[in-house]
């Protein structure tokens, strides 16, 4: 997320091709708001389409890599816990 802020602060400053930069790193660390950040960018031709598609791939391989059993099963739980206090909610009132 700090590499994001620094993008916008780039980006701010007047100086795209360091924020893109900025973009580029936490996009491949699987930032979304970067992500969407470098998209712009793209779209205003600031940022090529190979980049792009590079970006893309290494933010989806940093998601792909961010999953694991306990945590698909964490959320599961978690999923079911929210809605047995959802029914506990709703048997008060």
């Amino acid at each position: 997320f700090a590499r994001h802020n620094l993008g916008v602060m780039e980006s701010e400053n007047g100086r795209p091709d360091r924020a893109v930069k900025h973009f580029i790193i936490a996009a491949k660390l699987g930032d979304d708001y970067s992500l969407l950040s470098f998209r712009r960018a793209y779209a205003e031709g600031l940022v090529s389409k190979e980049d792009f598609a590079s970006a893309l791939r290494a933010h989806q391989a940093a998601l792909d890599a961010m999953k694991s059993p306990q945590k698909e099963k964490a959320e599961v739980a978690l999923s079911q816990l929210r809605e047995a206090a959802e029914k506990d909610k709703d048997k008060v009132k």
